[in-house]
């Protein structure tokens, strides 16, 4: 009933994607940089990862992957993304045995400070403003069995600009399933289920006469400007992975695919690609966002090092290559200690 129930939800969406491509619903929801994937080697297999999932940047793409990691795992990921904007994530993930699987992580979009400027003053006030987003939260999983795992990331949302922010609560669902077919792995997941965001601070109070035709009254009443609130990007991914070489002990090869439908874009599929030589080195490639018309995403590429220091100590260091379209290229470094 498990496989059953992952397949029909593949196919579902594979024809889905086939079909549904025009209306595009890009900036209909808040803290849209929720969307942008973490983890050199995910992002390398073109973002087909929600069924591969086995270390801490499960906690992004799909939770239900702390309860099949090897051990526990600190992991930072920096990258230089369009429009001189950075993006870092930060994680640790703990496995406790039989208890299950806890963590903790952050993601954070930072840029550089901009000049304010104004109808009156198109270069510049003389003023500077910061603005930002960031997202932090806890993470739980367990194997349910041998082959089925659960897991949940409760998350809190802060957006800003000048001296307005937003805040929100989400929480992420994911599950993974080792089929027994050759180990054919399954994996879903159900990402920022959450509050609306709505802007607010002192940047939207300002001074306003209630009639303006009529003298003699006051014309500097304070009033606040009223803003809209938003929901935030949920995503909904299915997907499949399968390593055609297990029966080689030295090599691997894992084939990866996952179908994505988002509620600020079109739905999509990521295909990727991981081969392994000694659980040492790595080499990967994939693609994203086929089937979406304009998208700027494109092919990836990719390379990883683990280095072991005995008994379950290992150094891992990961790199990605995501073409960009008319913003060129996208560059992903990843650190990660296992232990």
């Amino acid at each position: 009933m498990k496989k059953l129930f992952f397949l029909v939800l593949i196919c579902s969406l594979l024809v889905t994607v086939s079909s549904a491509q025009n209306v595009t619903k890009v900036g209909t929801t808040a803290a849209p940089f929720l969307n942008v994937g973490q983890g050199a080697r995910a992002i390398a297999m073109g973002s087909a990862y929600v069924s591969m999932v086995d270390d801490a940047t499960s906690m992004y793409w799909n939770p239900a992957g702390l309860a099949v990691m090897p051990g526990s795992e600190a992991v930072f990921n920096h990258s230089e993304w369009i429009a001189d904007i950075n993006f870092d994530f930060a994680g640790v993930a703990l496995n406790i045995g039989g208890i299950g699987s806890f963590g903790l992580f952050a993601n954070f979009m930072t840029m550089g400070q901009m000049d304010v400027t104004t109808t009156l003053y198109p270069e510049g006030t003389g003023q500077r403003f910061d603005a930002g987003s960031y997202a932090m939260g806890a993470s739980f999983a367990r194997a349910l069995t041998d082959r089925f795992a659960i897991g949940f990331n409760v998350k809190y949302v802060h957006e800003y600009i000048l001296n307005s922010a937003s805040n929100g609560i989400a929480i992420d669902i994911g599950t993974v399933f080792t089929t027994q077919f050759r180990g054919l792995r399954l994996g879903a997941s159900i990402s920022n289920f959450g509050t609306k965001m709505r802007m607010s601070g002192r940047d939207l109070l300002v001074q306003h006469d209630i009639d303006p035709l009529r003298e003699g009254n006051n014309d500097r009443i304070n009033a606040n400007l009223a803003t809209e609130a938003y929901d935030m990007p949920l995503n909904l991914r299915v997907g499949m992975s399968y390593n055609v070489l297990q029966d080689l002990q030295q090599h691997s090869l894992w084939l990866a695919m996952d179908a994505i439908h988002p509620s600020d874009n079109v739905e999509s599929v990521n295909i990727g690609g991981e081969y392994g030589f000694m659980n040492t080195f790595f080499l990967r490639g994939g693609y994203t966002s086929l089937f979406a018309k304009e998208a700027e995403q494109g092919a990836t590429l990719g390379a990883g090092l683990k280095y072991g220091f005995g008994g379950r100590m290992a150094l891992k260091i990961d790199y990605a290559y995501e073409a960009f379209g008319r913003f060129d290229y996208v560059q992903k470094f990843t650190l990660g200690m296992v232990f």
